[in-house]
């Protein structure tokens, strides 16, 4: 797996930003095949390193509701996209997170209401979920190629 880094310690999240900036490779898919397995623990890695640059920045608060937004915008872009490349950005702006989960493909991005016996599909509803009951907003920008949100900072890391 490729990605690249940036460290950003906690006294400097304000400052610059970034907390992190990754980039993974995506295995082509043929028509409605699921992902690789190899994507599949893609996703995880990326959920993990999400919560340990948090807790890194001082935004270990956050951890639990962020690890799964990244999965879930993660997974959804894997499975929908077609593309062969995503990127992640996770970077404080202003008094708020924001997490963009960036496929290149553009396209509609809508929550589905799958019926209670389906396997699937309730990912962007539970991002949709999280993110209003932190007092947070998401949506889509770039044509559908990019996902987004952003949470509120918790009350002592607000600039």
């Amino acid at each position: 797996m490729t990605t690249t880094a940036v460290l950003v310690p906690r006294a400097a999240h304000r400052r610059s930003g970034d907390v992190m900036d990754e980039r993974l490779k995506v295995a082509p898919r043929e028509g409605h095949a699921p992902p690789s397995a190899e994507d599949a623990v893609r996703v995880g890695v990326m959920r993990r390193i999400a919560g340990a640059r948090l807790r890194y920045c001082g935004l270990e608060a956050m951890s639990d509701d962020v690890m799964l937004i990244v999965s879930e915008l993660l997974t959804n872009a894997i499975q929908h996209s077609g593309t062969t490349e995503i990127s992640l950005s996770i970077a404080v702006r202003g008094s708020c997170l924001r997490i963009a989960v960036r496929d290149g493909m553009p396209g509609a991005v809508q929550p589905q209401h799958p019926d209670d016996t389906a396997e699937s599909g309730r990912g962007l509803l539970l991002v949709g979920h999280l993110v209003h009951a932190n007092g947070g907003r998401w949506g889509i920008s770039d044509a559908g190629a990019i996902t987004w949100c952003c949470l509120p900072l918790p009350a002592g890391e607000q600039p």
